[in-house]
């Protein structure tokens, strides 16, 4: 663990900030391995992100962009639009996580890219709290 810590150290805030998601995966005990849970089959999930991937290319249709991780920040004010509640949350999280601009832009497009999942039009606080638990933990 301290090996990791150290690593960590090494990398610089800006590059951080360049990194959508992180994922910590912890060793799964073998009892679990060998449950069988019901879960989400590969081929619902796939339906769901083509589905995703159809609503960017919709979005997009006029632009020579294709992702929501490539919009410019104009265009994430414009497609990443949040109620009030989900601004007081990202608001806070500026606040309290000390986020770079950047980091608020790639939070917003995140978001909106899990909300796509989801087939919603509008960002939910669920959504940005989803996008805010992929930050880097300190």
């Amino acid at each position: 663990m301290m090996q990791i810590q150290n690593y960590r150290k090494k990398i610089s805030g800006p590059i951080i900030d360049r990194i959508d998601m992180h994922l910590e995966v912890p060793r799964v005990d073998f009892k679990k391995l060998d449950e069988e849970l019901p879960g989400e089959g590969s081929a619902v999930i796939k339906k769901r992100v083509q589905q995703a991937r159809e609503i960017q290319a919709e979005r997009f249709k006029n632009e020579k962009i294709f992702t929501n991780a490539e919009m410019s920040s104009e265009k994430t004010r414009k497609c990443c639009a949040l109620n009030e509640e989900a601004k007081k949350l990202i608001s806070n999280a500026i606040d309290t996580l000390n986020l770079s601009a950047r980091s608020y832009f790639r939070l917003l497009k995140l978001a909106r890219t899990i909300a796509d999942l989801d087939g919603e039009q509008q960002i939910s606080t669920a959504h940005l709290a989803e996008a805010l638990q992929y930050r880097e933990k300190a």
